[in-house]
């Protein structure tokens, strides 16, 4: 058991190493907004999704009354991580019977995009221990970096505070450009994307909407605008399989 625990500890490693950087110029992002230092490590530590916590940090400092600002931040939370759900069904399918009901509660907190595709690579079905190292390094990287990046952003000058909050849109702009270069659905999903949040951003009546709806009305109208473009048709071997 230990061999396996050490073997996803193995293979986080680089993701941790990775998450170090991103989650530190979001912590400096934290302080920059004018969170302390621990609110900036407890949100890394009690949640484990960047664009997540990009969207939430918005919602949080933009000043919404209570009960509207508890909704969106619940709304957005919701649309921007759906697609855990995924990932988890599909996940689902190569874990092995030693992955109870609390187990994989518990996994499912760290079931980010790059845990799920380290751990949907493994050939053999996936034992708890693997799951459960595979988880470490990861977490420790991304509280660790938010620390540090907090630490920093409460004593650095605020221009090299701004400077360190564009690394992690940087982050995401290198996520989504390779593969709407390689897929044409994808690039005009992001251009029509772009140009809703533009239009929030200048038009009047629309730039009153807060922060954390219009990432909302932003994923669910450009993602409908491209199902309705590009639909995924059935091929013909797959329709047979259905009829059978």
């Amino acid at each position: 058991m230990k061999k396996l625990f050490m073997k996803g500890v193995k293979h986080g490693l680089p993701i941790g190493l990775g998450y170090l950087s991103v989650s530190f110029a979001f912590g400096a992002q934290c302080t920059g907004s004018g969170l302390t230092v621990l609110q900036a490590l407890l949100i890394s530590m009690t949640n484990l999704t960047s664009a997540g916590q990009l969207a939430g940090l918005s919602v949080m400092v933009s000043g919404a009354a209570l009960q509207t600002g508890l909704i969106e931040m619940a709304l957005t939370q919701f649309i921007i991580n759906l697609r855990y759900a995924l990932m988890g069904l599909s996940l689902s399918q190569k874990l092995g019977l030693t992955m109870n009901t609390p187990r994989r509660m518990f996994f499912s907190f760290a079931n980010t995009d790059e845990i799920f595709a380290v751990a949907a690579s493994q050939p053999e079905k996936l034992h708890h221990h693997y799951l459960y190292g595979l988880m470490v390094m990861p977490y420790i990287g991304w509280s660790l970096g938010t620390l540090l990046g907090a630490a920093a952003g409460a004593i650095l000058p605020v221009f090299v505070t701004n400077a360190l909050g564009i690394a992690i849109y940087g982050m995401f702009i290198a996520i989504v450009i390779p593969p709407a270069r390689r897929e044409k659905p994808i690039a005009v999903v992001a251009l029509i994307a772009i140009a809703i949040s533009v239009a929030f951003r200048y038009l009047p009546g629309l730039n009153t909407v807060s922060g954390g709806f219009v990432v909302i009305i932003c994923a669910v109208v450009a993602a409908a605008i491209g199902a309705l473009l590009f639909p995924v048709r059935e091929n013909a071997a797959d329709s047979k399989e259905v009829e059978a």
